[in-house]
């Protein structure tokens, strides 16, 4: 019987501590939130855990452009984009992103998307057909994985960062088009692809890099453009995959590629054509997104994100340098993702409820989303964190260590 069956896989995950649990937001996205808890009380937390890298979700200009933008269009789109779903908004969304990276794209041209995970399904189903082999990281997002499990093209997967082991594979294959796909910043550990090196490949073996970069847009780069203008990259071998729900405060995703790719992708895409465009009002908020980003509130932002990664880092380090026999670690990160790496999920998980307890939110990340023996506390930081929040979670994480020291002991 089917609940049976479900009821016991559901007893297996939670003796293995893998049980994950909904909580209520009930303020808006900011580095402090009113949240109710599994035991239904409403408080402020301090939250380490939101994409909204560069605090934009809550900013004024976004929430009039959002009314304003429902006021112009109403709400929903009403369709697909390619039968009445494809509003003036939307084009303008578009046609900006496709000038921006006009100088890392030549002819450039840009397609919206609902999310960042349909983006990539849609480009690497449609681009990966029966002619196309695939090379996929090994620590790409499950989006991307689920891309090439759709795909009818032939995967094979390199190592995390694994130039060698990627340039065996390519001169090996005799594929009519070979596509190179990575994640820009990993989601879970912060770290950046080594993108020339794989655009070199690219240009050498004549194949096509495909880059999810989530978690670099409005983040990396001096104008915020992401990890292809932190490389200053160029070439028209790039397709960029981007998210607008992170950095960019609102909803909503986008491919930049080739004119003729994008067109293709209008023409193939199921992901494209047969689902319901966004909402357009919230392509008119993206515009003044876009125009923050791109402005002194933007660089101001992305300048304090940088001093506050520095100081948790500071911080961390200390932190294990006195606790060294509890084997936390603390990856290389130049990104607002910092994990802490803890071990066991038990362990992961009751330290994330003491500092929830102290009124933080950093949550558990737990397999299958990382490597076994590697649950960790996935601490991201936003622009608008103060030097105080920074300075709490690490007295909270000083005290927790000190704790579980003696306990060891």
């Amino acid at each position: 019987m089917l609940l049976d069956h479900l009821s016991a896989k559901l007893r297996a995950i939670e003796a293995q501590s893998l049980t994950r649990f909904l909580r209520q937001a009930e303020s808006a996205t900011a580095s402090r939130q009113q949240v109710r808890g599994a035991d239904g009380r409403t408080r402020e937390l301090l939250m380490f855990c939101s994409n909204d890298y560069l605090g934009l979700a809550a900013e004024p200009a976004i929430q009039a452009a959002l009314i304003e933008g429902a006021q112009i269009y109403g709400g929903g789109s009403g369709a697909s984009p390619l039968i009445s779903g494809h509003s003036r908004a939307h084009e303008q969304v578009a046609q900006t992103l496709g000038a921006w990276f006009k100088p890392h794209i030549p002819q450039a041209t840009a397609l919206g998307f609902c999310t960042g995970y349909m983006a990539n399904l849609a480009v690497v189903t449609a681009l990966g057909d029966e002619g196309a082999e695939i090379f996929s990281e090994a620590w790409n997002h499950a989006s991307l994985i689920d891309g090439t499990r759709l795909a009818r093209a032939e995967v094979k997967r390199y190592g995390h960062a694994d130039v060698a082991g990627l340039r065996a594979l390519l001169a090996a294959s005799t594929a009519k088009v070979k596509l190179i796909i990575t994640d820009a910043v990993f989601s879970m550990d912060g770290d950046l692809a080594p993108l020339p090196a794989l655009l070199a490949l690219a240009e050498e073996f004549d194949a096509w890099l495909i880059v999810d970069d989530a978690h670099g847009f409005g983040v990396l780069g001096e104008q915020g453009r992401g990890s292809l203008e932190h490389f200053n990259l160029s070439s028209e071998r790039l397709i960029l995959v981007g998210t607008l729900g992170k950095a960019a405060g609102l909803a909503g995703a986008f491919v930049v590629a080739h004119a003729t790719i994008t067109q293709y992708l209008l023409q193939a895409a199921r992901n494209y054509i047969f689902s319901t465009a966004s909402p357009p009002a919230v392509e008119h908020a993206l515009l003044t997104s876009f125009a923050l980003i791109d402005g002194e509130l933007g660089r101001a932002r992305r300048a304090n994100l940088r001093l506050r990664q520095a100081q948790l880092r500071r911080g961390v380090d200390a932190i294990l340098q006195r606790h060294p026999a509890l084997g936390w670690r603390l990856p290389p990160s130049d990104t607002p993702v910092q994990p802490l790496i803890i071990g066991g999920n038990a362990e992961v998980m009751a330290l994330a409820a003491r500092l929830e307890a102290q009124g933080l939110r950093v949550p558990g990340i737990r397999p299958p989303t990382v490597p076994k023996g590697e649950a960790r506390l996935r601490i991201t930081l936003c622009a608008t964190h103060s030097e105080a929040d920074v300075d709490e979670l690490l007295a909270a994480l000083s005290a927790a260590a000190a704790d579980m020291d003696k306990v060891a002991a």
